[in-house]
């Protein structure tokens, strides 16, 4: 009698032992996959982090006018609508370029000025302060064309700051001159920086379907990587 006791006391110790094993390594199974998965929560997260800034803080400088345009005034500019689609793609910074000397409220005689400060080769004066750019890494730079190129108040800006070492984009609005010599003008003035694709609109089209022109924004920010 007492061995059948000794025999079932052993057995209950046995099943007990098992059973606190097989817990124990449940535990320990549970706790290994939740840190595997919070790890790899956090490594997906320190990617998306890396590729969303790996092009740097972002300034987008543009000229614009809402009269002596193409086509009629306009309540907001043309230039400055497109300044505004990559400024909100981005997240980056804008600075505006404003004439201490504004340009003639019609459009002939806006191009007459125009003509005359290339064939002058001016550098027209700036209103507002200039910004600090050594805090970016890309620059967009935006302008209707005159006359084939960036108005000469932006050689202005182009002049008095220092862009080598970081990445510049030209953008324009033009109706038929495209991005003009904007971008030779750019590798000319920064031999020392990455000058990257253009992107320009038909001035009309971005007062008539600006929608359009945004979306068109949108595919050549993200086919540069942005």
């Amino acid at each position: 009698m007492r061995k059948r006791i000794s025999i079932f006391i052993a057995v209950i110790v046995v099943l007990l032992a098992a059973v606190i094993g097989v817990n124990a390594y449940n535990r320990r199974s549970s706790q290994s996959s939740s840190t595997a998965s919070s790890s790899s929560t956090s490594s997906k997260k320190s990617n998306t982090a890396a590729v969303k800034g790996k092009n740097g803080k972002v300034l987008v400088v543009y000229f614009s006018r809402t009269k002596g345009v193409y086509g009629g005034s306009l309540k907001v500019g043309n230039t400055a609508r497109v300044a505004q689609f990559i400024q909100q793609y981005t997240k980056g910074d804008s600075y505006e370029i404003v004439p201490k000397k504004d340009y003639p409220s019609g459009y002939e005689a806006t191009t007459r000025v125009a003509q005359r400060e290339q064939d002058e080769n001016a550098r027209p004066a700036i209103k507002n302060a200039l910004p600090n750019v050594k805090k970016y890494q890309t620059v967009f730079i935006g302008a209707p064309i005159w006359w084939g190129e960036y108005p000469m108040i932006v050689r202005t800006f182009i002049d008095n700051e220092n862009l080598n070492g970081k990445t510049v984009i030209p953008f324009t609005t033009a109706e038929g001159s495209g991005l003009g010599n904007t971008a030779e003008t750019l590798r000319k003035a920064y031999p020392k920086a990455t000058v990257r694709r253009g992107f320009t609109a038909e001035g009309n089209t971005v007062r008539d379907n600006p929608s359009a022109v945004q979306k068109r924004v949108n595919n050549w920010l993200k086919k540069l990587g942005y």
